[in-house]
């Protein structure tokens, strides 16, 4: 992807467009919080769409190859967070357990989990389970975890491990063990930061307070559309869009009478 989209070109662009059709003038911080939703909301249809392409033969050309150019996409929200284990976390001024920590509430969906006993161990994946799995899987000793078949349970932001015994010496450096989490991480709040001219007084952009999109610059047109149709201004595609549902919709009822 040739970089993330410039909010300043995008609201640049949003207000050219709302000055030609007479709709006045989207202030910074109406800006700001309509952006950040169409942001959201184009984050959102990545996985929508990545279930439909599945769905859906492959082709092997370089330049066609939608889910190659999907999961670029999606790659820039892709993180990797490091977090030691066994040392007990503190939060809301309570200490959790041992063998459990706070996973970041940016976190969209949790990755691939897996854990390195020391630098030059392999790392081991972890499994996860579900609430009901707990009992019966520490229970039996076919299911049962070790350091070699590690699970964990993930609930209202806090994983735990198993088995428990993943943290003994966890407070000596030399066998301290690490968690590595991989994940998805929800969009920032975008912000068009701005200064008032002191002759003027009109807003002048301001790249050092501003939040910029994560979206790939290949969604800058959609993404314009979506404020606009925020805005009040209906696009031709909008347009389009609309006059199609609407003839479904005719079709629908003529269908069922």
């Amino acid at each position: 992807m040739a970089g993330n989209i410039d909010i300043n070109s995008v609201y640049t662009a949003v207000l050219v467009v709302l000055e030609q059709e007479k709709r006045g003038v989207l202030m910074p911080t109406q800006f700001n919080k309509i952006a950040t939703q169409c942001q959201q909301e184009i984050f959102t249809e990545y996985f929508d769409e990545l279930n439909l392409i599945l769905r859906q033969p492959q082709t092997s050309l370089a330049y066609a190859d939608r889910l190659n150019m999907l999961d670029e996409k999606i790659q820039l929200f892709k993180r990797a967070l490091n977090i030691p284990i066994g040392t007990g976390v503190a939060t809301g001024g309570v200490t959790l357990a041992l063998d459990r920590v706070i996973i970041p509430a940016t976190v969209q969906e949790l990755g691939t989990i897996s854990f390195k006993k020391n630098a030059t161990t392999a790392g081991r994946e972890l499994q996860r389970i579900q609430p009901f799995e707990v009992f019966t899987t520490n229970e039996s000793p076919l299911t049962k975890p070790t350091e070699f078949y590690p699970v964990y349970l993930y609930e209202n932001g806090v994983l735990q491990v198993f088995p428990t015994g993943l943290s003994t010496g966890a407070q000596n450096s030399a066998t301290a063990k690490d968690l590595q989490v991989n994940f998805l991480e929800f969009p920032a709040d975008v912000k068009w930061g701005f200064k008032i001219d002191p002759e003027l007084g009109n807003y002048v952009y301001n790249p050092l307070d501003s939040i910029q999109f994560t979206l790939p610059k290949s969604d800058q047109p959609l993404l314009i559309s979506k404020i606009l149709g925020y805005a009040g201004v209906m696009t031709k595609d909008q347009f389009a869009m609309s006059i199609a549902n609407q003839k479904e919709q005719q079709i629908n009822a003529n269908s069922n009478k």
